[in-house]
């Protein structure tokens, strides 16, 4: 999390009330570039992860130009420092400066990488403040980047994700019980109401409460945790995006099988 303080260092503009119509001018605030695509002939529209912000449209005029200060500080999992202005859903980037600090993603972390980009787009609302989940992406990032086994990495910022987008509740009490899961018994998690005992009928994936123990102690030595909690986040992505399939997923399962 080290780097992820560095970033929060980054003097930023105080978070005020999140809504569609946002602060005016917003100065040097720590981000990521997530996505972008062209903008009429000259421009770009890009989509920022912010730290006390969230995810903001932003129109980079002009970055797509060969002597744009912009086109080549605009890439994907650089550490910025990002100014922008305007109270629509899209507002004006005024400035981004690399930050720095951070390894490159390389092979197949750089498609981690692209996947983790492609669920924060997908799952979070615009203008939605997220800063541990920020920290999360940060630390992340770096995971992956040092070398870190990509299947506990991606694990961990799941269920961090559903956790602060709050459609995933405590996975170690039983909604039935309202006890604690017994690490024996199995149980099948209810997307929108939690976690059960698992029954003959129930297609959901089945795990025990081993697992979800294991998981929410970040726990993945064990390899059954590591095969159940792969199924089970797969399932609920799914659930949570209305089954609207991942890109970057399939390649994954295609390319290391997570």
């Amino acid at each position: 999390m080290a780097q992820a303080a560095r970033l929060a260092a980054v003097p930023a503009q105080p978070a005020a009330r999140r809504s569609r119509v946002a602060e005016h001018r917003v100065q040097a605030q720590p981000g990521f570039v997530l996505h972008s695509y062209p903008y009429k002939e000259t421009s770009l529209i890009v989509d920022v992860f912010s730290r006390e912000h969230g995810r903001v449209a932003l129109v980079a005029k002009g970055a797509k130009r060969p002597h744009s200060k912009l086109r080549g500080v605009l890439q994907t999992f650089q550490p910025l420092s990002v100014s922008w202005s305007g109270k629509s859903e899209v507002r004006t980037l005024t400035d981004a400066e690399w930050v720095g600090g951070m390894l490159p993603l390389e092979k197949s972390a750089l498609l981690c990488g692209f996947y983790l980009n492609e669920l924060l787009v997908k799952l979070l609302a615009r203008d939605d403040s997220h800063v541990a989940l920020f920290d999360h992406y940060v630390a992340t990032l770096n995971q992956l980047a040092h070398g870190e086994s990509p299947p506990i990495v991606l694990r961990q910022f799941e269920r961090a994700l559903l956790t602060e987008t709050g459609v995933a509740a405590n996975w170690t009490v039983c909604t039935v019980s309202g006890r604690t899961v017994e690490p024996a018994q199995i149980y099948v998690i209810d997307p929108e109401r939690g976690v059960r005992p698992a029954r003959p009928t129930d297609g959901w994936p089945k795990v025990s409460g081993k697992t979800l123990l294991d998981m929410e102690h970040e726990d993945y030595r064990d390899v059954t945790t590591q095969s159940q909690s792969k199924l089970l986040m797969r399932f609920l992505l799914s659930h949570h995006l209305g089954g609207a399939p991942l890109n970057t997923r399939q390649i994954l399962i295609d390319l290391m099988q997570l």
